[in-house]
């Protein structure tokens, strides 16, 4: 029967083109738009580190003064002093735990005639490559000891390694890095995480990833150029270690929900440890963030794109509401034609379910359409300069959404237009013929 009404619902529009093109090219546009902006959205807002992304978590303590400056954020950004940061490193209480913040530094090509260039990467300690299951294509990451010892080893993301060396191993080979020698210890498998959760949100979030870690320590011996926000009170000055600046990024991984609630405890603890000789005067109120909720708090996703997303789905609203309109003059057009049915037997039901597949029908060549023009919207988000662009690709999950979206959208809109049609009395349409 399914089958028949939908011959029936081509033939129908068929008999009126013009307004059958004009409802497919409405939906056509609202689904095209929406899809666009929901894509983007999807992609944008997914699990950076699948399976292992309930494990990780971000704690947040205040050193800050009890004076506020009138220019500060009511909450504190995330980031550590350095003492904080070395002592709850060393304190260990997590299964694993990092300590990192990110750099900028001229990477200079051992090869003669070949000008240094900047690259970006990152200062961690040695559980960063296990914590976050960093794939390694060779070799490996360090050790805790190596931090300690403030060994000049890094290792490379796999587009840095093969500016430097090409095709060539790279294992147990000098990189220089401004002005230090390190000797390369592993090389990534291509990893690239999006958004980089791991770092201050407030910078690069999404687009090239780094291409290179070293221990932290050695960054700091070495004084290598940091770039991250660098925030400070009093007027200790303005050294990397001193109490009163964070600049320093913290994760943990624990590993079952016993464990984070011991570690919030163990955090509230050492706030008033610290209170008891005389810093961080703050009311002691650690918090402990998972990193989809870390995420969230740090609005990886910017709000521009939010607002694009509203608008674009009520740009759909308002393409429905045209649909409606439409189909409404259709099927009341065809009352002569329903009268007919009715009169033979047809019962309301039948009616509507008939008007109902021929929306279905609208819909899905809406959807086709719609989905060309996602694909193109798609295409030109990723001309865009965004460190997100090139994320803004349609995968399976999105393409069924498109016809999805569309068959339930010209639902909706052809429900009032045939429960109106199917109300027509038959009588007075055949006493009229």
């Amino acid at each position: 029967m399914l089958g028949y009404y939908a011959t029936t619902a081509i033939s129908s529009l068929r008999r009126s083109k013009a307004l059958a093109a004009l409802m497919v090219l409405v939906i056509g546009l609202g689904i095209g738009a929406s899809m666009t902006m929901i894509t983007i959205f999807h992609v944008l807002s997914g699990d950076p580190l699948p399976g292992r992304s309930d494990q990780l978590y971000a704690p947040v303590i205040d050193p800050r003064p009890l004076a506020r400056d009138h220019n500060e954020p009511a909450e504190p950004d995330g980031n550590f002093t350095w003492p904080d940061a070395m002592n709850l490193l060393h304190a260990r209480r997590a299964d694993r735990q990092a300590v990192m913040a990110g750099g900028a530094v001229p990477v200079r090509p051992m090869q003669s005639g070949e000008l240094p260039f900047y690259e970006t990467g990152r200062y961690v300690t040695a559980d960063f490559f296990s914590m976050f299951n960093v794939p390694f294509a060779t070799g490996s990451g360090w050790r805790s000891e190596d931090d300690e010892s403030h060994a000049r080893i890094v290792v490379l993301n796999s587009e840095l390694n093969r500016k430097l060396f090409g095709t060539t191993p790279s294992i147990g080979r000098t990189v220089r890095l401004k002005n230090a020698d390190f000797r390369v210890v592993g090389v990534l498998d291509d990893w690239r995480p999006q958004p980089q959760f791991y770092a201050q949100l407030n910078g690069r979030v999404f687009g090239k990833t780094d291409q290179f870690f070293l221990p932290l320590q050695t960054a700091q011996d070495l004084g290598l150029d940091f770039n991250g926000r660098f925030s400070c009170w009093d007027s200790g000055g303005d050294a990397r270690t001193s109490d009163h600046c964070v600049w320093l990024q913290v994760w943990v991984q624990l590993d079952s929900t016993a464990k984070a609630q011991a570690y919030r405890q163990f955090l509230a603890s050492y706030w008033r440890d610290q209170q008891s000789h005389g810093r961080m005067p703050r009311p002691a109120n650690a918090q402990l963030y998972g990193l989809m909720d870390w995420l969230t708090r740090q609005h990886a996703i910017p709000d521009d794109l939010r607002l694009q997303l509203s608008l674009s789905l009520g740009f759909l609203a308002v393409c429905m509401l045209n649909v409606v309109g439409l189909l409404l003059a259709t099927f009341l057009r065809r009352g002569g034609e329903i009268s007919v049915r009715r009169a033979l037997g047809a019962r309301r039901w039948d009616i509507f379910l008939q008007l109902g597949v021929e929306s279905c029908v609208i819909g899905l060549a809406g959807g086709l359409l719609g989905l060309g023009i996602a694909c193109l919207g798609l295409w030109s988000v990723r001309q865009r300069p965004d460190g997100y662009a090139q994320l803004a690709q349609m995968d399976a999950s999105m393409l069924f959404g498109t016809f999805v979206l569309a068959l339930v959208a010209s639902v909706i809109a052809g429900l009032l237009p045939a429960w109106r049609a199917c109300r027509i009395p038959p009588a007075l349409q055949l006493k009229t013929q």
